[in-house]
This record gives C-alpha cells, sequence and structure tokens, in this order.
C-alpha cells in the first residue's frame, strides 16, 4: 500500500511539472450561452504530422489553459490565443500552447483558448458561438487582473489562421452583444496579432472550409458581410500586427492585405509582415526560410509599442 501510494504521488508530480504547473479553467462555469444538449456529440484529438500534433475537435465546454510567466519577469502584458484549424479543429500545440511558452519567456501572461467550434448539433446559432467566448475570454483575464498580475489595459488576442478569423471578430466585433455578460467589463482587445489569418468570408478569397463552417453553405448577403472583418473596421478597433506569405494555398494573402488597408483607411496603427515563401500554418516558423523570422518581428512591436 506505501509502494502504491508513493507511486501515486509520483505520478501526479510528474504530471503536475511536465504541464508547467499550468491552471485551466471554464471559460462558462455555468450556463454555456446559445448551448444545445447533445449526448453524442464528444470532444475528440486526433493527430496529425505522424502524431506529432495534436488537433482537438467537437469543443462542447470552452476552457482557457493558463500560462503565467515568473513573477520576477511578469511585465503586466496579457495575450489571448486563438488557435487555427478551419473552424472544425484547434491545432493547440504549435499555435496554441508552443506561442504561450513563448510569450511567458518575454514575460507575458498567455491564455489558450480552446473555443467551441460551430456546429447547428450544439449551438442555436452556430455563427456567434465561438465570438461568444472570445469575448468572454477577453472578460475573464481583466476581471482576475490582479490576480494574474496583469495590467487591465495591455489585454491582446493573438489568432492563427481560423483563429486569426475569432481574432479579427472579437477585435471588430467587441461591443456586439451577443450574450449577456453580467457586468460592464470591456471585451475590446487593446492589440491583436493575426498570423495567417482567415479575415474574409467574401467568396473571392475566403477559406472556404471556414466560411462554410462557420456561416453555412448559403448563408445571407448580410452574414457574410457581418463576418468579412475587412468591412468591420471602425476608428476605434485595436492595432493590429499582420504575418502572411505570398505563397500561402490555404489562406489567401489577401485577407491579410484587405485588413491592413481596411486599418490603414480608419487611422488605425497597423504592421504587416508578408514573406515570399512560408505557405500556411508554421506557427512560430519552421525553416530557414524569412517567415521563421515574424516572432522577432513581433517582439520589437511589442517593445515599440511599449508592451514589453
Amino acid at each position: 500500500m506505501k509502494i502504491c501510494l508513493i507511486l501515486s504521488v509520483f505520478t501526479l508530480l510528474s504530471t503536475t511539472i511536465s504541464h508547467g504547473q499550468n491552471t485551466t479553467i471554464k471559460v462558462w462555469p455555468e450556463t454555456i450561452p446559445g448551448a444545445m444538449g447533445n449526448p453524442d456529440y464528444k470532444k475528440e484529438t486526433a493527430y496529425a504530422n505522424n502524431g506529432k500534433s495534436p488537433r482537438i475537435k467537437k469543443v462542447t465546454d470552452p476552457t482557457l489553459e493558463i500560462f503565467l510567466p515568473a513573477k520576477d519577469k511578469a511585465n503586466g502584458t496579457a495575450i489571448l490565443i486563438c488557435p487555427g484549424g478551419g473552424y472544425s479543429a484547434l491545432a493547440i500545440d504549435h499555435e496554441g500552447r508552443d506561442i504561450a511558452a513563448w510569450f511567458n519567456k518575454l514575460g507575458i501572461a498567455a491564455f489558450v483558448l480552446q473555443y467551441r467550434l460551430p456546429s447547428d448539433a450544439i449551438m442555436k446559432d452556430k455563427s456567434i458561438g465561438p465570438l461568444q467566448d472570445g469575448q468572454e475570454a477577453i472578460r475573464i483575464i481583466r476581471r482576475n487582473a490582479a490576480k494574474w498580475n496583469i495590467k487591465t489595459d495591455r489585454v491582446g488576442i493573438i489568432g492563427f489562421s481560423a483563429g486569426g478569423h475569432l481574432a479579427s471578430t472579437v477585435s471588430t466585433h467587441f461591443s456586439e452583444e451577443v450574450y449577456e455578460p453580467g457586468d460592464a467589463v470591456s471585451a475590446r482587445p487593446d492589440f491583436s496579432m493575426l498570423v495567417y489569418p482567415v479575415i474574409s468570408m467574401d467568396q473571392e478569397i475566403a477559406h472556404k472550409g471556414s466560411r462554410t463552417n462557420l456561416i453555412g453553405e448559403h448563408p445571407s448577403p448580410n452574414l457574410v458581410k457581418r463576418f468579412s472583418n475587412e468591412l468591420q473596421v471602425k476608428e476605434d478597433t485595436p492595432p493590429a500586427f499582420l504575418v502572411h506569405s505570398t505563397d500561402d494555398n490555404v489562406v489567401q494573402v489577401e485577407n491579410s492585405i484587405r485588413y491592413y488597408l481596411a486599418l490603414k483607411d480608419h487611422q488605425v496603427p497597423a504592421e504587416m509582415h508578408i514573406y515570399r515563401q512560408g505557405g500556411h500554418g508554421y506557427g512560430m516558423g519552421r525553416s530557414d526560410n524569412t517567415e521563421s523570422s515574424w516572432p522577432e518581428a513581433l517582439e520589437r512591436w511589442l517593445k515599440m509599442n511599449k508592451l514589453l
């Protein structure tokens, strides 16, 4: 019995250490807005790249995984991370936890959002499910700012691919009441970072999978316009840092270009890095090509904006 107890304690400690002592909390501890119960719809994990890259599917109960930097390094900045996956999965490691670890090295608190993936099987209105989760996640970070050593005016958002669409949606629809928040805490990010993002639902440049998953096969013109975020930019849209590759054959580079031009037209500060090569889905970078330098450019941008 004593041996079993020792082994159990060792296993628990090993598990805690391997996850960096991070905490995961529910975005909606009580009622999930717009949710419909479906006992047959259960969360799944698939693997890509020979089992090296987990992809989380069928998220029904969204969570925030909290990555806090060392206390002596924390600078008060916080970033919500939205992994991509075409609104059908979440690339939780290379577009989520790996990004969080990098931000922690810079003294930034990072929060990986496992948002609900739009589905008529579990949502009354699948088009707003991810936005509801994104808005509430920003509010959770601000509500807990004192506990997590965060400055409430330095809360940003980053998104990759379809996660970039969610990040830009939160950035352009932060004042849209898609649920009853229960308090007056702002859902507006103070800044945004969009990496090879889906931006538009315009069929000319939209990522078809993300478009269909979010707004359906035959969306109305109003729904297309509502979630084409280049058309939703206003003067109070947060400043943005954009990254894309010209040879991206999954999400066309025109998505980033249109968003950048909309920001420019509305006098919103923006910086865009377009690389000749890189393709899509590279996370922090995966080669000696120039796209691998975007984290360095982002670090400089964060410093320039006094976020480090």
